[in-house]
């Protein structure tokens, strides 16, 4: 099975980003890729008003571009995240759709935590016009593989990728726009660590350059083995990196080294005891 993350610019223009998502999309198909993981709200990202302009509700042109693509590709594509509206309100999602290689949609997963943070001198707030998501969703590849969804600053909750691997993920994907100070000194270190937890492998898509409402983003979207061996990387400036997922070896890192069945979760479950004996001790 062969992957791609597609790496990206979006500005305020939906209709060029389409454009070169779709040349970039035609490209990771020529080469072979089974599986497509686009950026994080690839059409549009910026200042509220440039993602309102660009929200759609998941049936709207830019899904059925997307679903026709995926079917006349025969690819997975997980269209990275678009800004969703929502029937009768104002309110957006940051929402992901896996799209399968028939072009019917496979899942939906709405992003469950909010970038609501001040990071290199910028103030984001993601929550002042979006709703979070409220499930965890694994879908499912063409070859029977279990696809867990995330988006960008889930990446920093691990508890989430562990849900996902549980509930049989063995491909975790992150449409990403990690700002360009955190690609820098956390996007690797994240996702390395977050394919070794779970022992799966990750593909993720990271936007790049200076978005509409000048902030900039890291780009270097990569994917990622099950031993935490960075398999491929894209270079700067728009385009994709293309690598093979090799299950077969993935079944070996999990059975040589069972992390995922030596986990406790009936004790991680309980409360923690704050110092002292234990109960019954001498």
């Amino acid at each position: 099975m062969r992957a791609a993350a597609v790496q990206l610019t979006a500005t305020d223009d939906a209709e060029q980003a389409q454009a070169t998502a779709e040349r970039l999309i035609r490209e990771a198909a020529a080469r072979g890729a089974d599986l497509v993981v686009l950026p994080e709200k690839w059409p549009a990202l910026g200042r509220p008003e440039t993602l309102q302009a660009a929200a759609e509700p998941l049936d709207g042109p830019r899904g059925q571009w997307a679903a026709a693509l995926a079917a006349e590709l025969g690819v997975d594509l997980v269209a990275g995240s678009v800004s969703e509206r929502q029937a009768g309100s104002e309110r957006l999602s940051n929402t992901s759709v896996h799209y399968g290689r028939d072009g019917a949609t496979r899942a939906v997963y709405r992003k469950l935590h909010l970038f609501d943070v001040d990071v290199d001198g910028r103030r984001y707030r993601e929550s002042d016009a979006e709703d979070a998501g409220t499930e965890m969703v694994v879908s499912e590849l063409g070859e029977g593989i279990g696809l867990g969804l995330s988006i960008c600053y889930d990446l920093r909750f691990p508890e989430l990728y562990r849900a996902l691997s549980a509930a049989g993920a063995r491909v975790l994907c992150v449409p990403a726009a990690f700002t360009l100070a955190t690609t820098r000194d956390h996007w690797e270190l994240l996702l390395r660590a977050r394919a070794v937890e779970n022992q799966c492998f990750v593909v993720a898509a990271n936007q790049i350059g200076e978005h509409a409402d000048g902030a900039r983003s890291g780009g270097r979207s990569m994917i990622v083995d099950p031993w935490g061996v960075v398999l491929a990387q894209a270079s700067d400036g728009e385009g994709l990196c293309v690598a093979d997922l090799d299950l077969d070896r993935q079944d070996e890192v999990r059975a040589t080294l069972p992390a995922l069945r030596h986990g406790r979760p009936d004790v991680y479950a309980t409360a923690v005891r704050r110092g002292g004996l234990p109960a019954g001790a001498a």
